[in-house]
């Protein structure tokens, strides 16, 4: 108690310093999950991408942030195991934050796609072993995360190989795709509207203080899919075409008008990976905070906007540094992407990352992705893949988990040492 009570400042400039240390690393490196398939498939540039992933990633991180949060922050570790030394906690987040954010800064810097849930997770559950062993850890809770980590980028997958098949049999071998993709393209917007601002009305919102009952839920979140369709709507009637051309021409005009949806499509997949990994950043340095004010374990979660908006501003921050090293891997380096294949794997993308956030569940955004990715390349067979970039990504995968741990340890150790 006294060590908190001595230091207060120190820790309060530490903790907020090491938050906005990770979600800068976060957006540095996740921003290729959210925006890579967009710049892949040529819909927007890269600056156009940086522009639309900062906005969309401070909403989701501020609206739909709190949920995952909270199961970083008080799902992991057993709290109970720390009541007589809350200072041990606050030193085990403290070190996962730190060793986090070196790994992200690490992997960012060599350009590597890595998973920041992957980093934080592994650091969180090294500080508890490290702290008071292994019954620290709540294995029950943490096999459930890692669970996901293997079925989400297959439902990842699986959604785009569907979305994907289902463009090719609705507009591409149709008499007139050019029409069909007309008639279908504010029809997928819509979905995608939708389902995103439902699951931010219902889970998102609340952590910033604002309820709506379930009837006026349903009925924004279709409201703002009406006016998403609408908007597509009117961007695809903007694009000329020659409907007298070549079916191969109507091909290459069908990606044409799918830009527009890539955009949206884009936007709600950064909005979505903000929602989901913010919590990567924001949930231990809640935890900290709450001790350094409380000198106490509180099994309430401490999330509050503030925290929200600080993490936004990291990966807004992120993004704009070193955002486009890691943007190319899973744009360009899994399999050739049109703006029709990005479309279909973003889409399916941000519609499990959202799923997930919703549930509370701290999925890998980039798992998702590269499933989604996959399942794009896979609905054209297999020699569509770059197999060799697929392994290179799973092996920084696996490598991630324990190097996260490992950090987090040390680094709870020196804390340890330096403040008894």
């Amino acid at each position: 108690m006294e060590i908190i009570e001595q230091h207060q400042t120190f820790f309060y400039v530490l903790v907020i310093t090491l938050g906005l240390y990770v979600t800068w690393g976060l957006g540095a490196n996740d921003v290729a999950n959210a925006m890579g398939t967009s710049v892949g498939s040529g819909a927007i540039s890269v600056r156009q991408a940086l522009l639309l992933a900062g906005i969309m990633e401070l909403c989701g991180a501020y609206l739909a942030g709190g949920e995952v949060a909270t199961t970083i922050s008080k799902g992991i570790i057993d709290g109970s195991h720390f009541e007589a030394v809350p200072h041990l906690l606050m030193f085990g987040m403290l070190g996962a934050l730190l060793a986090a954010g070196i790994w992200l800064m690490i992997a960012s810097m060599r350009g590597w796609p890595v998973s920041t849930t992957h980093t934080i997770v592994g650091a969180v559950c090294g500080v508890g072993v490290a702290a008071l062993g292994f019954d620290a850890v709540n294995w029950e809770t943490t096999v459930e995360i890692v669970a996901s980590w293997f079925i989400s980028p297959v439902l990842g997958g699986i959604v785009a190989l569907f979305v994907t098949l289902s463009i090719r049999k609705l507009i591409f071998n149709t008499v007139d795709p050019v029409a069909q993709a007309r008639k279908w393209g504010p029809v997928h917007a819509f979905l995608v509207g939708w389902m995103v601002s439902l699951i931010t009305i219902s889970k998102g919102l609340q952590h910033v203080n604002v309820h709506l009952g379930s009837i006026a839920g349903q009925v924004l979140a279709v409201v703002i899919g009406i006016v998403l369709a609408s908007i597509a709507r009117l961007m695809m009637s903007r694009v000329k075409l020659d409907q007298h051309a070549s079916r191969e021409f109507h091909f290459a005009s069908v990606e044409q008008l799918f830009i527009p949806l890539m955009v949206i499509t884009g936007a709600a997949m950064a909005f979505a990976h903000g929602s989901n990994d913010v919590a990567n950043g924001i949930a231990p340095m809640a935890a900290v905070i709450q001790i350094i004010e409380t000198q106490a374990v509180s099994p309430k979660a401490a999330v509050t906007p503030v925290m929200l908006l600080i993490g936004g501003l990291g990966i807004v921050a992120g993004l704009a540094t070193y955002g486009y090293r890691v943007m190319a891997t899973i744009g360009r380096g899994i399999t050739e992407l049109t703006p029709t294949r990005g479309y279909c794997a973003t889409i399916a993308a941000a519609l499990v990352t959202v799923a997930a956030s919703g549930l509370g569940m701290p999925v890998s955004t980039t798992h998702i992705a590269v499933g989604a990715v996959m399942g794009v390349g896979v609905a054209r067979g297999i020699g569509a893949l770059d197999l060799r970039v697929i392994a290179g990504i799973l092996v920084s995968w696996f490598v991630t988990v324990p190097v996260g741990a490992i950090l987090a340890a040390l680094t709870f150790y020196i804390l340890r040492a330096v403040f008894g």
